[in-house]
């Protein structure tokens, strides 16, 4: 047995270990939990960080302020230094709209030792508590649209089901061929990482959460000291959920129905960037990481097709069926993504093509970073932290 055709039977046990054994990461039937409706319904505050967001701002909004929802709601929007004028279109679409209250303030620029986005959040949580003490923050992007019922949604999922922390992923716009080739796939390397079964176990280690949208118990945020415990984070939402866990909280994540992400990322150094800010702060700066990393996207995903390919090329029967199999589950645990995202199916052997631009985006984010311009995001660059511990994971 030739080496290759051994590696390829490596490949196609890791596919089938895949499937049978990393919680079924591949389905995408995990919704909100069932709700229940509240005797009284809870007080809830909406805080926004957005820098520089006057672009989707107009959309997303608008659908804050329009949630019906049963008991007292405001939303807190921080304008984090924007220049595009972001807060004063803010207060615009208030006075035009109405609906729920809103609050626009600003907290200045970080001190050292915060991101921007946590440091806006702290100021929005700080200012909700101050103005009404509310049992739950829904921590959303402002780039985020939500539906209607949305807000209602979550506070009876995270009611009837008990959790601390209901987060949903929200639908990523999918428009153009890079998008549809990408986005999905993003969100299905995700759910490998953290399969959405795990996290739901209580004494589980598996923790994450989407930072689009993130409804928070504030007696378990305040318990887990958050958003102080994970200032430095620059991925933040598996940052979030690690902390409740740690703290004896429970966190669900699911993927969403009526949360969609508003921003466009039509072209691919835009969706190149979204990935390699961030990619190597998951690995922890760390080179050892890195190249099992980038070895290992190499044996699951390339190897595969190179196999099948090359065996039908030189009359390698064995080889070739082994790299076909592999192939095979590969795209078949990749459809239902690609249905959720009502994308053709016929995407799916593209997997392997759409992994090895995930790795060139992974060890751009550690070229960058050694640069001194890895996790750069609208003007402001962040230094490896202090404690490594605190980085983790964030939506794009």
């Amino acid at each position: 047995m030739s080496a290759l055709t051994v590696i390829a039977v490596v490949s196609l046990l890791s596919w089938v270990w895949l499937l049978l054994a990393q919680g079924m990461f591949w389905r995408t039937d995990v919704r909100l939990p069932p709700g229940a409706v509240p005797r009284q319904w809870p007080s809830v505050a909406v805080v926004v960080p957005a820098r520089d967001e006057a672009e989707v701002l107009p959309v997303s909004l608008p659908s804050l302020l329009a949630q019906e929802y049963p008991g007292r709601a405001e939303v807190f929007l921080v304008d984090d230094g924007s220049s595009d004028g972001t807060g004063e279109l803010a207060r615009a679409l208030s006075a035009e709209r109405g609906g729920l209250p809103l609050t626009v303030t600003s907290p200045g620029e970080p001190p050292a030792g915060w991101t921007g986005k946590l440091w806006a959040v702290r100021h929005g949580v700080a200012a909700a508590t101050a103005a009404s003490a509310p049992e739950y923050l829904l921590l959303t992007d402002a780039d985020i649209a939500h539906e209607p019922d949305s807000l209602r949604e979550l506070v009876a999922a995270a009611h009837g089901s008990g959790m601390d922390v209901v987060s949903q992923m929200a639908r990523l716009r999918v428009a153009t061929a890079w998008e549809r080739l990408i986005v999905p796939a993003f969100v299905y390397f995700f759910a490998q990482l953290y399969p959405f079964r795990w996290i739901a176990r209580p004494r589980g280690r598996t923790a994450a959460a989407a930072g689009g949208c993130v409804l928070v118990r504030r007696a378990a945020a305040e318990r887990a000291g958050l958003p102080d415990s994970i200032r430095q984070a620059v991925i933040d939402d598996v940052a979030l959920a690690r902390a409740v866990k740690r703290s004896g909280g429970t966190v669900w994540l699911g993927l969403a129905e009526r949360v969609d992400s508003v921003r466009p990322y039509p072209r691919l150094a835009q969706l190149w960037r979204m990935v390699s800010r961030s990619a190597y702060a998951q690995l922890r700066h760390n080179p050892a990481l890195l190249l099992g990393t980038l070895l290992g996207l190499a044996l699951v995903y390339v190897v595969p097709p190179v196999a099948a390919i090359a065996g039908a090329v030189a009359g390698r029967w064995a080889l070739c069926a082994v790299g076909a199999a592999a192939w095979a589950v590969m795209a078949g645990t990749y459809m239902p993504m690609l249905r959720y995202y009502r994308q053709p199916l016929w995407l799916a052997p593209l997997l392997p093509f759409t992994a090895s631009l995930y790795a060139a985006m992974t060890a751009d984010s550690a070229v960058q970073h050694y640069r001194g311009r890895g996790a750069a995001w609208k003007g402001r660059t962040y230094a490896k932290p202090e404690r490594e511990g605190q980085v983790t994971a964030e939506r794009p």
